[in-house]
């Protein structure tokens, strides 16, 4: 019996294609009608007296709306995630902030990664050659630690990180908890920086984005990600050395 997402058993339909051409036509909207001028540090500081009125008032309904257009953006590729991390730390404080972010991070790239599968990653997988089956099943055995790794390492692009498991054949349950645990220490970093972000406009000046990559911050972030290998590297190890006990066996020279 084939699993769910497997692509075996089913047969691919032109439906398959609407939710994420959706998508696609969500994001080349977001540039025709120029709503990118909104996800910037400009018009953060130009509204940021009445958006945190607007979160003291209606703190419950704020966060929800955060949320909802958080995972839209990701959900769509767009870009600005930094400035919507911020946005979100400024807003809601560095605790609640990351949280927000890393709730709404996840549902959108699950989106993401569910409409894709659908429309290509099922069906590239149900005719794909030896060489992707291969590379599909080595991803899938590790698929979490490897997940965590290009989570935790700020240098891939967060929608590539969506898209590649979804072609690799990679479990939901699997992908949603890599994502929401992999993209915790990114988002606290930039929540941090929006909790002090009033400051910095104050004084004319704009958050550095490439903070995340200072030594003091990108060295632990680092470790986590080796960290997170580790368990391959024992796999890894527990087999070699099982391939030579069998190579050692009776009738075998040491």
């Amino acid at each position: 019996m084939s699993e769910p997402g497997d692509g075996k058993g089913r047969s691919w339909s032109a439906g398959r294609l609407v939710p994420l051409g959706l998508i696609v036509a969500a994001f080349a909207a977001f540039f025709a009608l120029d709503l990118d001028r909104f996800v910037s540090f400009a018009a953060l500081g130009e509204h940021r007296d009445s958006l945190s009125a607007f979160v003291a008032a209606h703190e419950v309904l704020a966060a929800a709306l955060f949320v909802l257009v958080y995972a839209v953006a990701i959900a769509v590729s767009l870009p600005g995630g930094a400035v919507l991390t911020i946005a979100g730390g400024f807003l809601f404080g560095t605790v609640l902030g990351t949280l927000l972010v890393i709730v709404a991070a996840t549902l959108g790239a699950t989106a993401l990664f569910l409409a894709a599968r659908t429309a290509i990653g099922d069906p590239l997988r149900a005719r794909a050659g030896p060489a992707l089956k291969r590379m599909e099943e080595g991803f899938r055995e590790n698929a979490l630690s490897y997940l965590l790794f290009l989570r935790l390492i700020p240098v891939f692009p967060f929608w590539l990180v969506n898209l590649v498991p979804a072609f690799l054949g990679v479990p939901l349950r699997t992908y949603v908890l890599g994502t929401f645990v992999g993209i915790i220490p990114g988002s606290f970093v930039y929540a941090s920086v929006g909790n002090g972000v009033g400051a910095l406009f104050d004084a004319g000046e704009t958050p550095d984005l490439g903070i995340i990559f200072s030594s003091e911050i990108l060295i632990p972030i680092v470790g986590l990600a080796v960290l997170a290998l580790l368990p391959i590297a024992y796999k890894r190890y527990r087999a070699s050395r099982d391939s030579r006990a069998a190579r050692g066996g009776p009738g075998h020279p040491e």
